[in-house]
């Protein structure tokens, strides 16, 4: 009997039916691994979650994005946007409709909630720990995440299996069928994503930079003491091929400011590179330094919600990894080691070599 099944929470439709089709592909199963879930608002802002299908014994994949600006509810007659706070409430709400008769439960939350807030500093809160350990608490006995800001927070569930992929592999060999690149080098936007940037650099065989921000320490704007400037260590990067890696775009200010640099320092083709495109503060300025050649196209992922409308930007490129999902949850539900899946240098290495 097959009893592995997928909740997919409203947050997330679009991404889980794809891996629903993924997995019928790898399982060679025409089977729907979805169960029906209704998602309830109430006009006060209250919810509740009502799973309407067996669970019994089931093998349940919950998948969420916290990140889904675009759900929207009538509350006390206006129009509300849910924020992450609520997504979490909802992952919160499908396992408590469980009522405990499942097997198990793995959660799958592409961008970790709270991530940001993942460490202390002074008198503040510690909202990611707290949110795993409730998790835990919750009776999930796996979690599954895809580039953590910082996969330390872990460290707040030892005795609970945690999962960081990163989607490189995948945004790499896009990247290389679609683009012609020719002498590549790898930057780091800040020290912060050195490591990552490292990782890029190691898969490709290439060099690897970073960018130094000095920061006014004496004043704080929008949470953040203030840039004041970007001094760039590394190679020299005149008629290169240019990959600016991050985890995240949030308002993107830092890393317009170093496109505009590197191509004042003659590169060839800028490309920036983020697992999730969050555009906190819009896209307009973005859509500017395009038109100004501040940068060439901006590859992410579809593990974060995106709009429909910049996804049909000129130098928006959206990586899908429905795929990476399907796999993860397939050698999970197999019992088998998710090693191989993490384990992807060979094939770019060789995928390079044949395009360039």
């Amino acid at each position: 009997m097959n009893n592995l099944k997928l909740i997919v929470l409203e947050n997330i439709k679009e991404l889980g039916e794809k891996v629903n089709r993924d997995l019928k592909l790898i399982r060679k199963e025409d089977t729907n691994y979805l169960i029906n879930v209704k998602n309830t608002r109430f006009s006060n802002g209250e919810g509740k979650v009502k799973i309407e299908d067996t669970v019994r014994d089931k093998d349940i994949y919950i998948i969420s994005d916290v990140g889904n600006y675009d759900i929207t509810y009538n509350m006390h007659g206006f129009t509300h946007h849910m924020g992450p706070d609520e997504h979490f409430g909802d992952i919160k709400r499908a396992i408590l409709a469980l009522s405990g008769y499942q097997e198990k439960i793995t959660l799958i939350m592409p961008l970790l909630y709270q991530a940001r807030q993942h460490k202390r500093k002074g008198r503040e809160s510690l909202d990611c720990a707290l949110a795993l350990q409730e998790l835990e608490h919750l009776g999930v006995n796996h979690i599954i995440t895809f580039d953590a800001h910082d996969p330390n927070v872990s460290n707040a569930i030892p005795n609970l299996p945690f999962e960081n992929f990163y989607p490189t592999n995948t945004i790499l060999e896009d990247l290389l069928k679609t683009e012609e690149l020719k002498d590549i080098l790898v930057i780091s936007p800040d020290m912060g994503a050195m490591e990552r940037a490292r990782y890029y650099a190691e898969l490709l065989d290439s060099d690897v930079g970073v960018f130094y921000k000095r920061r006014d320490l004496s004043r704080v704007v929008n949470g953040k003491n203030p840039i004041i400037e970007h001094t760039y260590m590394g190679k020299d990067v005149e008629d290169k091929d240019v990959l600016i890696v991050d985890d995240m775009i949030a308002s993107g200010t830092s890393m317009l400011e170093v496109g505009k640099m590197l191509k004042e320092k003659k590169a060839r083709k800028v490309y920036f590179i983020a697992t999730y495109s969050l555009f906190t503060e819009g896209i307009e300025a973005f859509d500017k330094a395009y038109l100004d050649n501040t940068f060439d196209k901006l590859y992410t992922t579809n593990l974060s919600y995106i709009p429909k409308e910049f996804k049909e930007k000129p130098w928006f490129h959206t990586v899908d990894c429905s795929k990476n999902i399907a796999e993860i949850i397939n050698a999970l539900h197999n019992k088998e080691s998710l090693s191989p899946l993490s384990n992807g240098k060979e094939k770019i290495l060789k995928l390079r070599k044949k395009v360039i």
